[in-house]
């Protein structure tokens, strides 16, 4: 009789912890419903499958961001580095390819490899010599701009090739029902489930919680606090790198196409219910918060409200989630 009790316990403190994730995801799913039903509104075609997949493509830059700056922002850590890289992956992929479809696949190694020294040299100076990740991703952020400003003195050159370009415009045409389907879609679905698997069910992710929780309970259980936090670091860069490839291919090649983009995606991340200081956050709702910022600019672009307002609104989700979340842990 008594090993059907033990048993009972653990599946019970599942069950608990499952309804806690869920009570602290659920909002974010709740908004974004909203903002889509306001939306649709002011445009009644909003949802259609071709419109709302297109909607989904565009947005698809942003989600990946915010996925990649949750695996920091967990891990008690800011990287304010990501739209320099962006900029960055954008310029070097259309210098380097020349429109050579042929230059494609290797360029693209490049490009990871780029995002894993960026990622690297972020996690090892944060880590081994101590700099607030604050400063050093800072500081990245400038080292990244003055760089392309001095290649390419504020004027990038080149030109993509058309299979490159194929991953931010490309589509997958006759899918049933909704006609076509695109591929930054695709890649989307691939990046934000790898991304949830890596937080939420691996031994990495247990490890990242841990270390965001209380990073000195952390190291005496044995986790490698440095080699963790780091490794946040290069998965937050590496998505940089697949948001840069998604941007080249939607717009044009540009030395300012990723300014503010690390803001935007720490404000998706916190809207999603990622808790700056780390120790709590889910990848699907981060995304959550992403699109919801999207459509929340798409409905005030309807609106016509000035675009410049987006810099302030930006500013108040971010305060007001911070201010939420702090009332919520104290239970007020």
């Amino acid at each position: 009789m008594s090993a059907p009790t033990q048993g009972a316990v653990p599946a019970a403190g599942r069950r608990e912890r499952v309804v806690r994730a869920l009570l602290s995801i659920g909002p974010i799913f709740v908004v974004l419903a909203v903002l889509l039903f306001c939306t649709t509104l002011v445009s009644p075609f909003f949802l259609s499958p071709p419109l709302f997949l297109s909607f989904l493509a565009r947005s698809a830059p942003l989600m990946v961001l915010a996925a990649g700056t949750t695996f920091v922002l967990v891990s008690g850590e800011f990287d304010l580095s990501l739209g320099s890289l962006v900029t960055v992956i954008v310029v070097v992929a259309a210098r380097l390819s020349e429109g050579d479809a042929s230059r494609t696949w290797w360029i693209l190694l490049v490009l990871a490899g780029l995002g894993v020294l960026v990622g690297l040299v972020n996690g090892v100076v944060t880590t081994r010599l101590r700099v607030p990740s604050f400063i050093t991703t800072l500081g990245m952020l400038l080292i990244l701009q003055g760089a392309v400003f001095l290649w390419t003195g504020g004027a990038p050159t080149g030109e993509l090739a058309e299979n490159l370009r194929e991953f931010g415009r490309g589509r997958v045409d006759d899918v049933p029902v909704i006609t076509s389907l695109p591929y930054a879609v695709l890649l989307l679905v691939a990046v934000g489930a790898v991304a949830a698997y890596l937080l939420g069910g691996s031994d990495f992710g247990r490890r990242l919680f841990a270390v965001g929780g209380n990073a000195r309970a952390a190291a005496l259980s044995g986790v490698n606090v440095a080699n963790v936090r780091t490794a946040a670091f290069v998965v937050s860069a590496l998505s940089a790198v697949v948001a840069g490839i998604l941007l080249a291919g939607i717009g044009g090649i540009s030395a300012q196409v990723g300014i503010g983009l690390e803001f935007e995606a720490i404000a998706a991340a916190v809207l999603g219910g990622v808790v700056l200081g780390g120790g709590r956050g889910s990848v699907l709702a981060a995304m959550a918060g992403a699109l919801s910022l999207e459509t929340l600019f798409t409905l005030l672009n309807f609106l016509g409200v000035p675009g410049a307002l987006e810099d302030a609104v930006q500013g108040v989700i971010i305060i007001g989630a911070v201010a939420f979340a702090s009332l919520r842990g104290r239970g007020g």
